[in-house]
């Protein structure tokens, strides 16, 4: 049978024949005992057993984890392992028992990711990530020795990396073609939680994985997927490191148009409470202006939602970004949309005082927002994108005392030229005023009007 379809139903019902094992000493009579009292025994009967001796079974399992290599055995005790966790996660804190202080427990799991086994590395995952949220706060494995074994123990940084790193590769080309990526982001949604977790995950190259997976979601798998990916960005909007790559990917785009089409609560919530972290940092409140957020949010509190949470965070975000549109001057508003490269026919584009009074702005930098505008002649495939475009250009050679100067030496004129051309009437209307206005120069250029 393909592995990667194995079911645990069809993995628990095997008959493991232990009391060979013992005969070849890779189990002690000790753990046989064990076995026999926990195999095929009833949830309520195992419950029992784990909550009076759940060290002892932790240390048998990891045992045979790490000293058979018989698949179906590897399986079968996966299998035992996950669903006891599955039941009750916090028995992930039985792994971090003092009694098993000097007990390898990570490295099994850790080694059996790189096994060309599905089920193998999916509960080897799970279950490092139920473990690793487990440990305890204050606490770190130290090097040292394990138990029976002359080998270092694991220690935390690498059992971090090994896991981080396997959870990157799924993303990038999953070992299984549908479920690879989901349980990459599953685990990834309990793992950064954990502050030490988010640091090794920025540092291989982890956060542009996450971007592309933000998009609106139909199904319930990809509704769930989308959630999950979308908890990762919140977890990650408390680091400063993630932040940064945040603020210059595309993910505020792809969070905006999620919150706009999702019906689902819990989707709406995290995304939502993502904004709410983010609006104080950076350039982010005036990007979320830009992208029409205020309105959004307008909209969305006129549903009915049941979680008070989420009401809190709707309230708390629109008071903060009515806070942020008072404090954004309007050339930041303008630079932000530029820097954006969708530009739209708002009202500061046409007003004589702005131009007036911010057109030295355009200075700055090395006239960067000038240089961007120009950009956007060349790259933007968007009609309205390239109108006002031309348009801004013009309005800066009539304002501007060298506008006319400054973009001649830009090579504008060859770029506005193109698009005479354009089959779009309003881009060859604005292109047309544009080069009406820069071989006139600034004394006629005010005759001109769009």
């Amino acid at each position: 049978m393909d592995q990667a379809e194995l079911s645990m139903e069809q993995v628990l019902k095997r008959d493991i024949p232990w009391e060979t094992y013992m005969t070849t000493k890779l189990i002690s009579a000790t753990g046989l005992q064990l076995l026999r009292r926990f195999d095929k025994k009833p949830e309520s009967a195992r419950a029992q057993l784990l909550d009076e001796d759940g060290p002892a079974y932790v240390h048998l399992f990891v045992t045979i984890l790490r000293d058979i290599f018989k698949e179906e055995t590897v399986e079968y005790v996966l299998a035992l392992i996950y669903e006891m966790l599955s039941a009750n996660p916090t028995r992930a804190r039985l792994f971090h028992d003092e009694t098993l202080e000097h007990e390898d427990t990570y490295e099994p799991f850790l080694r059996l990711l790189s096994k060309g086994n599905w089920f193998i590395q999916e509960k080897s995952c799970k279950i490092l990530a139920w473990i690793i949220s487990a440990r305890p706060k204050a606490g770190a494995i130290a090097n040292g020795e394990a138990s029976g074994s002359k080998k270092p123990i694991t220690t935390i940084d690498d059992v971090l990396n090994g896991l981080v790193e396997w959870l990157c590769a799924q993303l990038r080309q999953p070992s299984h073609p549908t479920r690879g990526a989901p349980i990459a982001i599953s685990c990834l949604s309990t793992l950064l939680k954990e502050p030490v977790v988010r640091s090794s995950f920025v540092q291989a190259d982890g956060v542009k994985l996450l971007v592309p997976l933000i998009s609106p979601a139909s199904t319930q798998q990809s509704i769930q997927l989308l959630y999950e990916t979308c908890l990762c960005i919140w977890l990650l909007s408390y680091y400063e490191p993630a932040i940064e790559y945040l603020a210059t990917s595309r993910t505020m785009q792809r969070l905006t148009e999620v919150v706009k089409s999702s019906t689902k609560e819990k989707v709406v919530r995290v995304v939502i409470l993502t904004f709410r972290n983010l609006l104080p940092k950076g350039t982010f409140g005036a990007q979320m202006v830009d992208l029409g957020l205020p309105h959004i949010i307008h909209s969305l509190k006129t549903q009915a939602w049941s979680d008070e949470d989420l009401l809190d965070a709707l309230n708390q975000l629109e008071e903060g970004l009515k806070d942020k549109i008072k404090k954004l001057s309007s050339f930041d508003k303008y630079k932000q949309e530029v820097l954006l490269g969708h530009l739209d026919w708002n009202p500061m584009h046409k007003e004589a005082n702005f131009w007036r009074e911010n057109v030295t702005c355009f200075e700055e930098n090395d006239f960067q927002i000038l240089r961007v505008l120009l950009t956007i002649l060349d790259t933007s495939t968007d009609p309205r994108s390239l109108a006002v475009a031309c348009f801004d250009i013009s309005q800066f050679i009539q304002y501007h005392p060298a506008g006319r100067v400054i973009v001649t030496d830009l090579k504008a004129k060859e770029r506005v030229m193109k698009l005479m051309n354009h089959e779009n009437a309003e881009v060859t209307k604005n292109a047309l005023l544009c080069i009406q206005r820069l071989l006139l120069g600034a004394k006629y250029a005010s005759f001109l009007q769009a």
